[in-house]
């Protein structure tokens, strides 16, 4: 992603605040780590843009507060599809 790092977290804070993307998401649609868009929407977008930042952080608490249901929910899935494949190995 080229551009300047204030454009940049602008770009990422309004991206997640657009889909509700979680920092991982939004770092696979711009083809960033998830270190650097965490950094850029936690940490400079505070000072760049704070109003921005507000609406954003509220985004990203919601999905902080569920992970582990998500989590929860995986391993779920995960489970069932392994005991499906016991009965049925074809």
């Amino acid at each position: 992603m080229q551009g300047s790092i204030e454009e940049r977290c602008v770009l990422l804070g309004r991206y997640i605040l657009r889909t509700g993307a979680t920092v991982r998401q939004a770092a696979g649609h711009f083809g960033m780590s998830k270190s650097s868009v965490h950094k850029d929407v936690h940490e400079r977008l505070r000072s760049v843009h704070p109003g921005l930042y507000e609406e954003v952080k509220q985004v990203l608490d919601y999905h902080h507060a569920v992970r582990h249901i998500r989590g929860g929910l995986a391993t779920r899935k995960r489970w069932r599809l392994i005991r499906e494949r016991e009965i049925n190995p074809n």
